[in-house]
């Protein structure tokens, strides 16, 4: 009786708020509604363009000379066709669908043909890192620097995990120290101080030693990511390897990494578009990225007080590009155990 007593007056507290909560819920709803309402005319009606459509190459490929645009759109072109065929692979019939080496392989190829196409080489004229921009540079820093990031951090995790004193120490002195400097700082470094402590005869690309500093940074938080998955592996598939024969590099190799790779795949997600993300305070420093080729425009007073219509496209243009690299990620975990474990002899 107790409980049944209760219970009845719970519901007749709801029943008397319920019409304070359905007054909040309408005027919440309708505020929302009215917000919606206000930014889309406002993005249809009321904004100004003409300093996105005018300027649509400059976001593409920044200041590439212009006879020589179709090899950065080229590779850009590539990298769409590459990420819908990736993403579209569930729903394409097993008869022309590609397996899962071959589409990492050319995600690979990308990179070394991206690069070739957009400094020369191989009877294409040569062009100057200096005049590479926008939305190319950002992707081209973001891949590089996450092709060094990866092996870089995995090593880390494993020193750290070592049973040797000097490599675990080491590893974890970087790892810690990495992660206590601001990476404005690291790139600071790599870009204005680092030429200053070399030869005048020596000077090393500015856009390799972004890449070499986003990569040094990168690593010591993918160690961590990669650090937990390896945790996350139970001691018994360990001992199981080992008695079936493996030495310790095909352990890790065949049984550990694999699985901890895995497990790591959303962290690794987050690091690779915090990554694409950072590639923005590269303006900062010299760099014309999408950053860089918005403040180029915004100082044109011919597009003074668009900076709501610039940054409104640069959120668009950056949202498109994370959610096609965390949609990838997620289908790449849904994916069944690696094909590498199957190779452990039986």
């Amino acid at each position: 009786m107790t409980g049944s007593r209760t219970a009845y007056r719970k519901r007749l507290l709801q029943a008397k708020r319920h019409p304070l909560q359905t007054l909040l819920s309408v005027v919440i709803l309708t505020l929302i509604a009215w917000v919606v309402w206000s930014t889309a005319r406002w993005l249809v009606f009321g904004a100004n363009w003409s300093v996105v459509s005018e300027n649509l190459p400059l976001f593409a490929v920044g200041a590439y000379p212009e006879n020589e645009r179709w090899r950065p759109c080229l590779w850009l072109g590539l990298l769409c066709l590459m990420t819908a065929a990736t993403l579209l692979q569930p729903l394409v019939s097993a008869r022309w669908r590609l397996s899962g080496l071959a589409l990492s392989w050319c995600w690979l190829a990308m990179l070394p043909f991206g690069l070739l196409l957009l400094a020369g080489g191989a009877g294409l004229p040569t062009v100057s890192s200096r005049d590479w921009g926008g939305l190319t540079l950002t992707v081209l820093l973001t891949g590089f620097s996450g092709l060094l990031a990866l092996p870089l951090g995995v090593l880390l995790a494993l020193g750290r995990r070592s049973k040797l004193t000097l490599p675990r120490h080491l590893c974890r002195f970087y790892i810690d120290g990495m992660r206590a400097v601001p990476l404005i700082a690291v790139l600071f470094f790599g870009q204005l101080l680092l030429p200053l402590f070399l030869p005048v005869d020596i000077e090393i690309n500015r856009v390799l030693r972004a890449v070499v500093a986003f990569a040094l940074f990168a690593a010591a938080y993918v160690a961590e990511d990669v650090r937990g998955g390896l945790q996350a592996i139970p001691g018994t598939q360990l001992e199981a390897a080992a008695a079936l024969g493996l030495g310790p590099w095909q352990i890790q190799q065949l049984v550990v990494l694999p699985q901890a790779l895995r497990v790591a795949v959303p962290a690794l997600t987050n690091q690779a578009i915090g990554l694409l993300q950072n590639t923005s305070l590269m303006a900062i420093l010299g760099l014309v990225e999408l950053l860089g080729i918005s403040r180029s425009l915004l100082a044109n007073p011919a597009y003074i007080g668009r900076h709501l219509e610039t940054y409104i496209w640069l959120a668009g243009l950056y949202w498109l590009v994370c959610t096609a690299m965390a949609l990838m990620a997620r289908q790449l975990e849904r994916q069944g155990p690696s094909a590498s474990t199957s190779a452990i002899p039986s």
